[in-house]
């Protein structure tokens, strides 16, 4: 009876369509919070609002709790939610005793390759404990990056997570790599890494910089006795070795030619003879490649679709231009090239391609129709900009207590942090040992935010990292630029974490200065012309703006704070409250109020931040305001 109530409940109670009842497969869905009681429901919503979980799963005892229905919210019992849902890709976030969720997944629990990660948390978010599918499924990570946002603590009790070293089988991931499915042999692998058995290991594609990281240097390699070992490697990084344990970086560009009207299926398995005879891996392609005059070629693209792969189309005029081993008259008849397939692929591979497939052709048998030429480049860079992502993180004025928790979850996330190399030193003790960091100088803006766009575009998940607030003078505005300029299939996901500025801390110090209306202005004139800075300084000081001043002074630009404070006092009175402050937020951290006639400008420098209030502003007791007018 209960079990009727509950599917009928559902029918009527859930938006249409009903995913468990018609849906044969959870692709659409594969992220869900499941709160084994009533009580689990606010942590249940901020989790989807977040952006943590697709779908939410309560007890079907609690459809009484809600007087409407209501959105992407699931009644029935559990082990249905389990079973429909259950796959290597799901993520169920339990909120609710351990036990409880072992006694409900236990009948679904096979193995590492098809297990979906399981991680289990109190109603108040304190503790998040991976059960299920901690490496190949992600689930300590995820435990990791949740209790970040939520400020609890991820409770890890495997090998890696507690010797705070590398987890060999899953940290790829986070650098757009996917990994070969020979269970038996990672196992073997990482039982040998946890009885600290040597570990070699060889890498011939993809980026490097992983090696950089603190559990790689700490934990794992002799990079210097490897080098010239005979040992066969037990763990590689390539495009091919599919019989071993390898992580593939997506470095594979694969050019394709083909009569019209060729049947997709002849292109499949030429495609898979193709990476047969090769000895390359399929999961290391980062797309296809082709003559422009095959954008409608139905085999073609239904391909693309099918394997979800990005694909190139090159003009005739620049596919002609290539140097290539394997010329046709031919084709150049033809279609205005000599060569399509293996143009194509150095082309889509770019500068220092190396071909590793030269041109075969496929012809049709049996039921096919059709001709497939194919050739494979391998590039220098990994190509997976859909894998990708780019992080623009504020990291507050300097200490840690000011860094925004959804800036901590950014930052846990990410596998390569870059930034000015003060403001990584702020954030060291954060970093994980999977995690690598690319100093930066201050001058080098471009630089650094074309760098992590970069490796955001090979699949990486990168943290671009400001002080203060990274869309206030930060990265932000600059990386948006540079991302703007790519082709929409090029772009990785971009996001802009908020943080605390330097002028809401100065603020803070002092009582309530920004109660009212107020502007921010940099003086530095190295990105703006004096002329404008000057505009505006005239226009806030007419408007009474409270007005918080960046950038005042430099060796290089003594004089344009004394310039502002004259342009002031064309509209302020002299007893106008000035704060001054100084490395707000670290150690050397100094504050002190003054006003327009007594300002120390000798003790100003590009570490200063100044709040200068308005025509109503006044200081008393030690203490800044400007009266809002209640």
């Amino acid at each position: 009876m209960h079990g009727a109530r509950s599917t009928q409940a559902f029918e009527n109670f859930l938006f249409l369509p009903n995913p468990l009842k018609n849906s044969k497969t959870s692709k659409t869905v594969t992220r869900i919070a499941l709160g084994l009681s009533f009580s689990s429901y606010e942590l249940m919503q901020r989790l989807i609002s977040r952006g943590h979980v697709d779908l939410l799963a309560l007890s079907p005892s609690s459809i009484s709790n809600f007087e409407k229905p209501q959105k992407n919210l699931l009644f029935n019992p559990f082990y249905e939610v389990f079973e429909k849902f259950w796959q290597n890709d799901s993520v169920f976030i339990c909120i609710g005793a351990i036990g409880a969720v072992i006694r409900l997944i236990n009948p679904l629990i096979t193995n590492k390759e098809n297990d979906p990660a399981i991680i289990v948390v109190d109603y108040k978010a304190q503790n998040f404990v991976p059960i299920l599918g901690g490496h190949k499924a992600g689930a300590e990570k995820i435990a990791q990056n949740l209790a970040e946002d939520f400020g609890g603590n991820a409770v890890l009790t495997g090998f890696s997570g507690v010797n705070n070293s590398i987890s060999l089988d899953d940290f790829g991931t986070a650098w757009g790599w996917q990994r070969n499915s020979q269970t038996l042999s990672w196992n073997k692998l990482m039982i040998d890494y946890a009885k600290g058995e040597q570990i070699t290991f060889l890498q011939n594609s993809g980026n490097s910089l992983w090696k950089n990281s603190k559990g790689a240097l700490d934990k794992i390699f002799d990079h210097s006795q490897f080098r010239d070992s005979k040992k066969e490697p037990s763990f590689l990084i390539c495009s091919n070795c599919v019989d071993c344990c390898a992580w593939h970086p997506p470095v594979l560009w694969v050019g394709i030619g083909c009569e019209r009207n060729t049947s997709e299926n002849l292109l499949r398995k030429a495609l898979k003879a193709a990476l047969k005879k090769s000895g390359l891996a399929r999961k290391s392609i980062a797309g296809l490649a082709s003559i422009d005059i095959k954008k409608n070629e139905s085999a073609l693209n239904l391909l693309v679709e099918q394997e979800n792969l990005p694909i190139k189309f090159f003009r005739s005029k620049d596919l002609e231009k290539i140097i290539i081993p394997n010329p046709s008259d031919y084709v150049k008849k033809t279609v205005g090239t000599p060569s399509v397939a293996e143009a194509a692929a150095f082309l889509a591979a770019g500068e220092g391609a190396v071909l590793r497939l030269e041109k075969t052709i496929f012809s049709s048998q049996e039921n096919d129709f059709g001709a497939v030429t194919i050739a494979i480049a391998e590039s220098r860079n990994s190509f997976a900009p859909n894998r990708g992502e780019l992080h623009l993180i504020g990291s507050g004025p300097g200490d840690l207590s000011f860094l925004t928790q959804d800036a901590r979850f950014a930052l846990s996330k990410s596998a390569v942090w870059v930034g000015y190399k003060r403001y990584l030193d702020l954030l060291e003790p954060l970093r994980k040992p999977n995690q690598v960091r690319v100093d930066s100088e201050l001058t080098f803006e471009r630089d650094r935010c074309q760098k992590a766009l970069n490796l955001a575009i090979e699949g990486a998940k990168v943290a671009l990292i400001s002080s203060g607030d990274s869309g206030i003078y930060g990265m932000a505005g600059l990386a948006l630029e540079y991302w703007l300029k790519l082709a929409s299939n090029d772009r990785p996901h971009f996001k802009v974490h908020p943080g605390i500025s330097a002028f809401q801390v100065a603020a803070s110090k002092v009582g309530a200065p920004l109660m009212h209306d107020f502007c921010a202005i940099s003086l530095s004139d190295c990105l703006t012309s004096w002329e404008i800075i000057e505009t505006r300084l005239k226009a806030a000081a007419a408007s009474d703006f409270v007005i918080a001043l960046y950038n005042p002074k430099s060796e290089a630009r003594p004089w344009q704070l004394q310039k502002a404070l004259e342009l002031l006092l064309e509209h302020r009175s002299v007893d106008t409250p000035v704060l001054l402050a100084h490395q707000l937020g670290r150690k050397t951290e100094e504050v002190s109020l003054h006003t327009l006639s007594d300002f120390p400008d000798n003790k100003v420098n590009m570490l200063s931040i100044l709040l200068i209030g308005n025509s109503s502003s006044f200081v008393q007791n030690g203490l800044f305001l400007t009266p809002r007018g209640y």
